[in-house]
Order: C-alpha cells, then sequence, then structure tokens
C-alpha cells in the first residue's frame, strides 16, 4: 500500500513537472509569434522600418541564442530546478517591462533580458524532463513529445490569442499575458519539480561566453543592416569579418579551455552533431518563413493583426498535434526516419509556396503551410531524442543547451536573411525575395534530410534469444 502511494506521488509530480516546463517553453515561443502578428503596430507605434522590425525579433532570439550555452552550464553546476525559476521570474519581469516601453530603445533593451531569462528557461525544462523521467526510456520519449507539443500549443494559439489582444486591448496586452503565466509555472515548480543536486562544478568560461556573443552579434547585424545600408557599407562588412574573427577566437578558447562551456567531444558522436546541425537548418526555413509571411499577410495582403493569427493557426496546429505524434512514432520507428521524412515533406512544403503570388486565395496558401507544419513537427522530438539520447545525465544540461541554442542561432539566421531578401520597397521585389527565401529554406530541408539519413544512428536490431538445442540422441 505505502509501495502504490509512492508511485502516485511520483506520478503526480512527474506530472505537474511536466506541465511547469512546458508551460517554460510556451511563454518562450509565445514571444516568437505573438510578436510576428504585432509588426505593422510596431511599425505604427515607433515608426519602424524593416530592419527595425528584425531587431525586434532578433534581439530576443539573439539573446537566447548566445546565452544557451552558458544556461546549460548553470543549470548543471547549481541546479536545474533553481535556475529553471530564476529563468521563469525573469522573463516575467521583461516582459512587463516590454508592456510598458515607450520607445523602440526601450523595447529592445526590454526584449534582451527577456532573451536572458529564455535561455535560462529552454534548457533547463527539457533537462527537468530528462532527469525526471530517466527510469523510464519510454516516458521520456513521450514526455519530450509532450514538451515539444507544448511549444506546437503556443505557436498555434499564440497568432490567435495575440491579433484579439491587439485588436480589442492593444499591443502592449500580448507581453503583460506573460504575467499569469509565469507567476503560476514558478509556483508549480516549487512544489512539486524535483530537487536534483548539481551535476558538476562547471565554470562559466567568460572568455567564450564573449567571444560567442560577439560571433553572433556582428553576423546579425552585418545581415540586418545590409538590407538598409548595403554590403559595402562599413558597419556591414566590417561586422562579417568581426564574426569570423570572433568565431575563430570561439573554437579556440573552448578547445585549449580547462573547463570550456561547449565541450567539443560531444560533437565527435555522429548523431550529435548532426541533430545540431539539423536544429540550425529546421529553425532557419521556419522562423524565416515566419516573418516573410507575417509580412506578406498584413503587408501585401492587407490582413488584420487578427486575421493573421488565423491564417497561421492551421499550420501552427498541424505542429502541435504532430509534435505528440512524432514523440509516440519515435518507440516504434527511431528517431532517424522521422527525421528524414519530416525535413522532406516540409521541404516540398515551401516548394509548393513558390506559385503564390499577391492575388492567392487563402487555400493556394494554407496546403503549402499544412505540408511545411506537418514536416517541422515530425522532425523536432525526434532531433531532440536523438541528441539526449547520445548523452549521459551529467552532461544533459549542456547537451539540451547547445540543441536549443543551434536552433535559435537558426532562427536568427533566418530572420536576418530572408528579411534582408524581402526589405525592397515595391511588391514585385518583395514577392521576388519572397521566392527566393522559400528556395533556400527548401534546399537547407533537403540537405538536412540527406544529412539525417547518412550520420543519424540507425536503431539496433532487436536481440534475439538464444534457443537451447538439444543434441540429437545417439
Amino acid at each position: 500500500m505505502l509501495d502504490n502511494d509512492f508511485n502516485q506521488v511520483d506520478k503526480r509530480n512527474r506530472s505537474f513537472t511536466l506541465a511547469a516546463t512546458g508551460l517554460g517553453f510556451v511563454v518562450v515561443l509565445l514571444d516568437v509569434s505573438v510578436v510576428n502578428v504585432a509588426l505593422e503596430r510596431f511599425r505604427e507605434a515607433f515608426g519602424a522600418g524593416v530592419s527595425d522590425l528584425q531587431w525586434v525579433v532578433n534581439a530576443y532570439t539573439l539573446t537566447f541564442a548566445a546565452l544557451l550555452l552558458t544556461a546549460g552550464a548553470l543549470g548543471d553546476r547549481y541546479g536545474t530546478r533553481r535556475v529553471f525559476v530564476a529563468g521563469f521570474a525573469i522573463f516575467t519581469a521583461a516582459s512587463l517591462a516590454c508592456g510598458v516601453s515607450m520607445s523602440l530603445a526601450a523595447m529592445l533593451i526590454a526584449r534582451v533580458v527577456q532573451g536572458f531569462g529564455a535561455a535560462m528557461l529552454v534548457p533547463a525544462s527539457l533537462s527537468l524532463v530528462h532527469k525526471s523521467f530517466a527510469d523510464d526510456p519510454a516516458g521520456r520519449s513521450r514526455a519530450v513529445g509532450i514538451w515539444a507539443g507544448s511549444g506546437g500549443i503556443a505557436l498555434a494559439a499564440g497568432p490567435v490569442v495575440g491579433g484579439l489582444l491587439i485588436l480589442h486591448i492593444g499591443w502592449r496586452s500580448i507581453f503583460l499575458m506573460n504575467l499569469p503565466l509565469g507567476l503560476i509555472g514558478i509556483a508549480l515548480t516549487m512544489r512539486y519539480a524535483p530537487r536534483i543536486p548539481p551535476s558538476t562544478g562547471r565554470s562559466l568560461d567568460l572568455a567564450g561566453q564573449l567571444a560567442a556573443i560577439v560571433a553572433l552579434g556582428t553576423l546579425t547585424t552585418g545581415l540586418i543592416e545590409a538590407g538598409p545600408l548595403g554590403w559595402g557599407n562599413p558597419i556591414v562588412y566590417g561586422s562579417i569579418i568581426a564574426c569570423f574573427f570572433s568565431v575563430a577566437l570561439f573554437i579556440r578558447v573552448e578547445s585549449q579551455g580547462r573547463d570550456p562551456m561547449l565541450p567539443l567531444d560531444l560533437f565527435r558522436n555522429s548523431t550529435f552533431s548532426t541533430s545540431s546541425v539539423v536544429g540550425v537548418l529546421v529553425n532557419s526555413a521556419f522562423y524565416g518563413f515566419v516573418f516573410v509571411l507575417s509580412l506578406f499577410f498584413q503587408g501585401v495582403q492587407g490582413y488584420s493583426p487578427v486575421q493573421t493569427g488565423l491564417a497561421f493557426l492551421p499550420m501552427t496546429a498541424v505542429l502541435t498535434v504532430g509534435n505528440i505524434i512524432a514523440g509516440r512514432l519515435m518507440a516504434i520507428r527511431g528517431p532517424r526516419m522521422l527525421m528524414i521524412a519530416g525535413q522532406t515533406l516540409a521541404a516540398i512544403g515551401y516548394l509548393s509556396m513558390l506559385r503564390v503570388g499577391a492575388d492567392s486565395s487563402y487555400v493556394e496558401i494554407a496546403i503549402p503551410m499544412l505540408l511545411a507544419g506537418s514536416g517541422i513537427a515530425l522532425t523536432v522530438p525526434p532531433m531532440t531524442n536523438a541528441s539526449l539520447s547520445v548523452v549521459g545525465p551529467a552532461k544533459a544540461g549542456i547537451a539540451s543547451a547547445v540543441l536549443n541554442s543551434a536552433r535559435q542561432v537558426g532562427g536568427v539566421l533566418g530572420v536576418s536573411l530572408f528579411g534582408f531578401l524581402v526589405h525592397g520597397t515595391t511588391e514585385s521585389a518583395f514577392m521576388a525575395g519572397m521566392r527566393t527565401s522559400l528556395v533556400i529554406a527548401a534546399g537547407s530541408l533537403f540537405a538536412g534530410s540527406l544529412a539525417s539519413n547518412v550520420w543519424i544512428a540507425r536503431p539496433a536490431p532487436p536481440s534475439v534469444p538464444a534457443v537451447a538445442v538439444t543434441p540429437p540422441a545417439e
């Protein structure tokens, strides 16, 4: 009876921990999907151009990507639960600052702080899931699917809820809605999440962190400012040159450091390194596409924020359901086949969008969006599970940080590059840039599918039990 009671308590704690970590992932992704439907309102409120809008999106994503590795080390050093709660608190406070911003500069500063909180939240949330289900591999696969699905819910509900809030209350409410969500998440974590002792005493590697921040910051600056300033501007080419030097410095620091924030030996495993590369390609295609499509719906087809949110709903709803289904299919097919099929399907969706024009009906746009969303949904959970399955529990925090950092770097690159391509002032220039973006996205996904086929480990064949053979009687 006592064992049964203990099992019930353990099951309840795991369920509420999964709910808290899922909520952490939800608020992080809400501030991607919600911001995209508010782009025209930001343009009106702050007199912003396309490059300014790119910074509103990327100030958050860039900080998120640059600090994820250090945030993973923080979780390993100080405890996953403690870092998760701190990240939730910082994110919630920064959301309040975004909601009361009176200038573009204030908004950008608040978005940077939001990105810092998000960087602490995501690797800690995934690490909590991993450790909570450490003794139950099948349950962990389902939990990862649910965790990823919660992000899909945010992507699905965010544009619609955000559009309604913008219409009836104003754009500030899309940030203020994070306050109650943050408080609920903190309360659930404090009450139910396990107190897992720190895994290591890892240093924070400030030199490596600084090199990573400079590399990502200069690359983003070069790509975003190339639109309004041109590639020949000293700020643009100077930023690109600084990025190359910073990347070289980062690799040197991490390879020679005694306790690097990014253990390069992780990449000796082909499954882990391929999952990280696929993370870059998938997010680059997806977030760059969402940014461009938001501008297309609102700027070319004249959609309102609510209509834009509803336009994204079928695709993001498919993401939600597909993530959960993929989590269950992993136990049957393994991550490799799902990653190959998912990226191929998404690439076909992007190529199908090439026929879309300024006067296309919504049905013509929605079908390719559904294909793309289905493919992305099939890819993300197996990619995440493949990455974590090849590392031990002691490196779960840094492994999840590497994967999520790779994905956010992809998002930054996608928004920066695709935003540059649609920077033209005429409708025809925008449509030409949009089609170029779609070709690049499809090509990236086909490349990721090929890489998955070659380098993601195949599932081990089932073991056949030895059968005792009785020798024939003489």
